[in-house]
């Protein structure tokens, strides 16, 4: 895996610079977006579980752009926060094979990259000496990779979101992304560190990325922002 990412990331980082300029991580409004099927419950501090389709359809998950920013280097850990601050977020991803009716993919590497809570990435702009919210795990024989992560923050012109690659023997699987339900999102963006910058005014189905895929890449998320949030993710391969 090693190799296999330092050579990819080398080929992307021009790509990456270039796009860097265009991107405007500029501060939200405080516009709520609409909600999903996902629906908060009790005070408006607490979440129910999603209902996300990636854990339900035997399909390839859609590709998606690397985006801003893959990692420069190879990060093997499960804790990606560093000091980051904001809603702690167990992330658990499942690999599945669709070419073998969906049977857990094991020994497969799984990368994430998110913002923190300002829209920032580390590794780029004013964070290039950092190296905080991304992580690779190698998938047990559930398929599984677990990450405690934060529940990410936004930026500018796109819906909350997580960046995730499958990769095996030097050989990328899938480039796709993860998508948050827009009114829990509300909720932990409402609170906490998240409040200066507000709720997030792109929406999922205006987003360019999610707009044509929302169901299919959307993760199941429970919990709430005073005992911390859970999440849930599957991608489907083709291996």
């Amino acid at each position: 895996m090693g190799s296999f990412v330092r050579e990819r990331r080398e080929a992307i980082l021009m790509l990456s610079a270039a796009a860097g300029a265009a991107l405007a991580f500029g501060c939200g409004g405080s516009s709520p977006t609409s909600p999903t099927s996902t629906s908060p419950t009790g005070s408006g501090t607490t979440t129910t579980g999603g209902t996300g389709t990636t854990n339900a359809a035997c399909s390839v998950s859609p590709s998606e752009t690397l985006g801003p920013y893959p990692s420069l280097q190879d990060l093997i850990r499960s804790d990606i926060r560093e000091d980051r601050e904001g809603t702690p977020l167990q992330l658990t991803i499942t690999v599945v094979n669709v070419a073998a009716g969906c049977a857990p993919l094991s020994n497969v590497a799984v990368e994430i990259w998110q913002c923190d809570v300002a829209g920032n990435y580390s590794q780029y702009g004013s964070q290039t000496a950092r190296t905080y919210l991304r992580g690779i795990q190698t998938t047990n024989s559930a398929g599984e990779v677990t990450f405690t992560t934060l529940y990410p923050g936004w930026y500018q012109g796109r819906a909350t979101h997580i960046h995730v690659e499958v990769a095996s023997a030097r050989r990328s699987l899938k480039v796709t992304q993860m998508a948050f339900p827009e009114d829990i999102s509300t909720i932990v963006h409402t609170q906490g560190v998240y409040a200066s910058r507000g709720v997030n005014r792109t929406t999922n189905a205006s987003d360019g990325i999610f707009a044509d895929s929302i169901a299919n890449e959307m993760a199941t998320v429970a919990g709430s922002p005073a005992t911390g949030m859970t999440a849930t993710f599957r991608v489907g391969v083709s291996a």
